[in-house]
């Protein structure tokens, strides 16, 4: 058997989750495109987005239950089967219909890496889980960096032809997807922290009824919600704020990549529920902020948004995965499943949501898909945009009160642990006596 390149697979594992961040990043930036070119309202958009955070849990949650059985490298080969066939016929759309199958492909091939690839990097760093579950994550927002700029400056190019940019901004993912398929398929891989420890399966489905594990599945929810939605959809709700509403996408993103880049001090200071607390405390205040300013204020907001929630992904894992080691890879998949989940509901209805208010902001009897079509300039179009200018907003103060109601969450959280460490200390001196 080959020695395990512990360097290699985590460059590989960064690579593959770099596919599935430029898959976020590139399908925002070309969401409204989309719309128009397919003559899809609102709801339809939200539902198609929605497909990849449904498609994700699916694939993560069963991933948590079949990676220690058929082991981390093929499902890793089926990740990347999975974002192959996702991305070819994204590029190949002709409609709905194919852009939600397309969708769903590449949610599951992102679900398949977060199943195989968290373990992985648990596994290779037993001693350092949370900062090194920070480094692998930010590959998520340089991603969706990587994603935005491309679309931004290529959309400064015009084709002519049959071939649509956004089609070519989609093809440049097949570029480390085909890297991190080769680099997977020719390296040996460990098993998981939970195996190497000799904990038994059935134990590690007893730890999973621990009320923490529950509390913290419940604030999954909400960290998701709070990061994600607002990413996705950033283009559609700011576009007619700002000419470069992509660019606030790229600005949240930035300060994400950065911020975990750098997350190895934060976290030894603060610890993994303190880093949540001031991210939870952050994110209100930069959602705040991107409702209530305007013009370049708007990029002030996205900066404190960005910091908001750069640890909350990598440090729900980190968290569950120190605190409650036994639950293993099934843990640490449903936690990402949970969130992925709870997005693509919120999604669902917040893209109807919106629909509604676009609607309601418009002449008596007017359809969406009519003013959406209006040739720029027209009265129509201009009252399509004022429109869409006055429900961004609401959506976004609808979403505020989730990182609020995670403020309190966490400041519980931190009450709960420093009572847990006080009791485990005083314990051990007694034991020691």
């Amino acid at each position: 058997m080959k020695p395990i390149n512990r360097n290699q697979l985590f460059v590989a594992s960064c690579l593959a989750l770099l596919v599935t961040s430029l898959s976020f990043g590139i399908r925002a930036g070309i969401l409204d495109r989309l719309g128009v070119q397919f003559h899809l309202n609102g709801s339809q958009l939200a539902t198609i987005t929605g497909t990849a955070f449904w498609g994700f849990p699916l694939a993560i949650i069963i991933g948590g239950m079949l990676v220690d059985v058929i082991g981390m490298k093929r499902f890793l080969i089926i990740a990347f089967i999975l974002h192959l066939l996702g991305i070819i016929l994204t590029i190949f759309a002709q409609g709905y219909w194919s852009l939600f199958l397309s969708t769903l492909f590449i949610g599951l091939g992102n679900g398949s890496v977060e199943a195989a690839c968290n373990p992985l990097v648990t596994s290779l760093f037993t001693n350092n889980k949370t900062t090194k579950l920070n480094h692998f994550h930010l590959w998520f927002p340089g991603g969706i960096v990587i994603g935005t700029l491309l679309v931004f400056a290529l959309d400064k190019i015009h084709l002519s032809g049959s071939i649509n940019m956004w089609q070519i901004e989609v093809g440049l993912m097949l570029i480390p997807t085909l890297l991190y398929g080769y680099l997977f398929s020719k390296l040996s891989f460990p098993v998981t922290e939970r195996v190497a420890a000799g904990v038994s399966t059935s134990e590690m489905y007893r730890s999973l009824l621990n009320p923490l594990f529950f509390f913290m599945i419940l604030c999954m929810f909400g960290t998701a919600i709070t990061e994600l939605f607002t990413n996705q959809w950033t283009d559609v709700l700011f576009k007619t704020v700002t000419n470069n509403a992509l660019l606030i996408l790229t600005f949240v993103a930035g300060v994400q990549t950065l911020g975990r880049a750098f997350a190895g001090p934060i976290v030894h200071k603060l610890s993994s529920q303190g880093v949540l607390l001031a991210s939870a405390i952050l994110s209100a205040l930069g959602i705040y902020l991107l409702v209530n300013l305007h013009g370049a204020g708007v990029f002030a907001g996205a900066i404190i948004f960005g910091l908001g929630v750069a640890f909350f992904w990598p440090c729900m894992l980190g968290f569950v995965s120190e605190n409650l080691p036994k639950t293993g890879a099934v843990g640490l998949n449903l936690m990402g499943g949970a969130g992925m989940f709870a997005v693509s509901v919120y999604m669902f209805f917040m893209g109807g949501f919106y629909d509604r208010l676009v609607l309601g902001k418009l002449p008596a009897g007017a359809t969406l898909d009519a003013y959406r079509s209006a040739p720029a300039g027209t009265e129509m179009a201009n009252a399509y945009i004022d429109a869409r200018t006055l429900a961004g907003p609401e959506v976004l103060n609808a979403t505020l009160i989730i990182p609020v109601i995670l403020i309190v969450a966490f400041i519980g959280l931190n009450i709960y642990m420093r009572k847990r460490s006080y009791k485990a200390k005083n314990e051990e001196a007694l034991q020691t006596v």
